[in-house]
């Protein structure tokens, strides 16, 4: 059984409302960095950019994590962006769903080689059953799910969705 639990005009108030707690927690930056994990996770990133620029001065800098959330100690980490670049700097970390917490605790793998200011979290989906040790910072809905239940998150241009199966 497939239910609809956020539809377009929710998705995006979900990302204003994200926005607009960063840009507080935020507000004395004069950089921020903006790293989406993965297609979904880059995909948010993006929205949630787009309203950051349309309602504050700091420049989001935005760039992509790519990891394998099914073997992440196996596979390489990459990012889109010169790790030299986040020393000092406040990071704010994005994915769509965060589950049990695997993908987000192992993303912060090429980051400990550096020494950043602030590394901060956001997701439009937060399940309440992790594993690991991760605390989410920007939330845009907490979902009590079990575990076969799986969240299906689309973001697309003219369709943004989250379907509980």
């Amino acid at each position: 059984m497939t239910v609809k639990v956020l539809d377009n005009k929710q998705v995006d108030y979900k990302i204003k409302r994200l926005a607009y707690e960063i840009y507080e927690n935020n507000a004395y930056e004069k950089e921020l960095y903006v790293l989406g994990i993965n297609t979904n996770g880059y995909n948010l990133a993006k929205l949630i950019v787009k309203e950051l620029t349309k309602i504050c001065d700091i420049q989001p800098n935005l760039s992509r994590l790519k990891i394998d959330p099914s073997s992440p100690v196996e596979n390489d980490i990459s990012l889109e962006i010169d790790i030299e670049q986040l020393k000092n700097k406040s990071i704010i970390i994005i994915d769509d769903v965060a589950n049990t917490g695997r993908t987000i605790y192992y993303s912060f793998r090429p980051l400990l080689n550096i020494l950043t200011k602030k590394i901060e979290i956001a997701v439009l989906v937060d399940r309440q059953h992790k594993n690991f040790p991760v605390k989410v910072d920007y939330v845009g809905l907490s979902l009590a799910t079990t575990h076969q239940e799986n969240i299906d998150v689309i973001l697309k241009s003219r369709q943004k969705t989250v379907v509980l199966n």
